[in-house]
């Protein structure tokens, strides 16, 4: 393009009944013209005066248009000599022009294709095995409280208070461990409701089970190491060791918890990753027995047990059960929790707890690693705690969702009796029910999801889901009474839909 019908390919661009600003406009029909050439390197451009009047605009924005390209390099002015497209526009990087004229451009490639080049072997398995949901909320969405019935008022008090006498200190990045009055908190309250063994300089917040797992992870291992995994198992922590760059072993669980075979105990790991308080996703509890033995075996072969006490503050009829950090008298044990399903997975708080011998260099890692904030959210929760509200609130909710899994069962029995039973319902936030063998279980919760229900196949959650027996996991906290029963028969349609046997 010549500078002379500059102009007139301007005025036929430019929209001035779109909203849009003129001087937006201008940039960026300048740009692209630069991008592709149609503006060659060294073109000198009409002057602002000259460009201003042909299009009948101000002279003022197009000063401005060209001091932008300016200072992004696609253009440059000399005093007395105008302003001339610069040689180092920014595709020029891409090819430089050969003697036969310019660089050719590269076809594009499909983007299946370009997903494909531009991922690595880890991060390719990683999207692979996602079992991230797109909805998290809604039945029957496993491992989602009740986030209506949090406690607002009590937390927006907090929340204007520590505001109101903003510290400077609580608006920069955490110290190593994070905030003390939130450790002090915690540590009281571990304690007392989950006999853990442990100082407030024990604790580490952290952002929840993720980044409690991945920290850990870090300092106690290197890449090759062995760790011991439930089969099943969460599919969260399974994509955080994927990435990891461990050798993840699946152990078989059993009535008692995680169950090494001979075999698999003559080959110790370096790391052990169980949920004793509630097995997850099946529920159950790890015995007494079982649980001497592993703190054993790691003593005898110095390997980390990694203990996720997931929905330990939730048993139905029983009182929660003591933790395995409790029974260490070695320091093998790393203990994690997060508030995400006492209070809400948004609040984004979690904490480990690690044998003093580590409590330093956990808190340098973690601060140098992760750069951690969130500060006032710490103090607020600490003052939460320490107030008494956190212990009310779970006593409260712990009460709304016994009823709500009994609502539940009482809707699966109605309509199906003993044919479906239900497995792991005495604690946590969802149940298990089991579906006849050989069923496809991805099928009937993609039949559920057509239909606004949101269940997850139980077969996903192992390290063979096609040799996995078939189950939903359907989570009841976050529906109300009224909207179970239902809901379970929306659910019902799409089973029998998909198994001919009970339609």
């Amino acid at each position: 393009m010549r500078a002379s019908v500059l102009s007139d390919w301007l005025a036929q661009r430019l929209d001035r009944g779109n909203g849009q600003p003129i001087y937006r406009q201008l940039h960026r029909l300048l740009q692209q013209a630069i991008l592709s050439r149609e503006l060659p390197a060294g073109t000198k451009v009409p002057s602002s005066r000259l460009l201003a009047q042909e299009l009948g605009i101000g002279r003022n924005t197009v000063t401005q248009v060209y001091e932008q390209l300016v200072l992004e390099g696609y253009v440059s002015s000399a005093t007395g000599r105008g302003t001339f497209v610069a040689d180092s526009a920014p595709d020029e990087i891409v090819g430089a022009p050969d003697a036969e004229g310019p660089a050719a451009k590269p076809e594009p490639l499909p983007l299946p294709l370009q997903a494909k080049r531009a991922l690595s072997t880890r991060g390719a398995r990683l999207i692979a095995g996602a079992g991230v949901s797109k909805r998290q909320w809604g039945a029957f969405m496993p491992g989602v409280p009740d986030v209506t019935k949090f406690p607002a008022r009590v937390w927006s008090r907090l929340h204007n208070k520590y505001w109101r006498r903003l510290r400077p200190d609580l608006l920069t990045y955490a110290p190593g461990g994070g905030l003390a009055l939130l450790r002090h908190a915690l540590a009281d309250y571990l304690r007392t409701s989950r006999s853990v063994r442990c100082t407030p300089e024990q604790i580490i917040i952290t952002t929840g089970i993720h980044q409690s797992v991945d920290l850990a992870v870090r300092l106690l291992s290197d890449p090759g190491d062995v760790i011991w995994t439930e089969d099943p198992c969460y599919w969260g922590v399974r994509s955080v060791l994927h990435v990891s760059g461990l050798q993840s072993r699946p152990i078989a669980v059993d009535e008692e918890g995680i169950n090494p075979s001979a075999d698999d105990l003559a080959q110790p790991p370096k790391l052990m990753l169980v949920t004793p308080s509630h097995q997850y996703p099946l529920g159950m509890v790890m015995s007494l027995a079982r649980r001497r033995m592993l703190l054993e075996y790691a003593r005898q072969n110095q390997c980390w047990i990694i203990e996720d006490d997931y929905d330990s503050e939730y048993r139905y009829g029983s009182r929660p059960l003591a933790s395995l950090q409790g029974l260490d008298t070695s320091g093998q044990v790393i203990y994690v929790g997060s508030f995400g399903k006492t209070l809400f997975p948004g609040l984004r708080i979690g904490y480990l707890v690690v044998p003093e011998a580590l409590a330093e260099s956990f808190a340098t890692a973690s601060a140098e690693l992760y750069r951690e904030g969130q500060l006032l959210q710490q103090a607020m929760l600490a003052e939460f705690i320490a107030e008494g509200h956190f212990t009310s609130h779970i006593r409260k909710m712990r009460t709304l969702y016994g009823q709500r899994r009994q609502t539940l069962l009482d809707a699966a029995a109605q309509r199906y009796g003993d044919a479906l039973p239900a497995v792991g319902g005495d604690a946590g936030l969802h149940l298990v029910m089991q579906l006849p063998e050989g069923t496809d279980d991805r099928a009937v919760a993609a039949a559920a999801l057509a239909r606004n229900i949101v269940v997850r196949p139980l077969s996903g959650y192992y390290a063979q889901p096609s040799l996995a027996p078939s189950g939903l996991l359907i989570g009841y906290a976050c529906v109300p009474d009224e909207e179970i029963a239902p809901a379970f028969n929306t659910l019902a349609d799409a089973i029998d839909a998909t198994l001919p046997q009970f339609a």
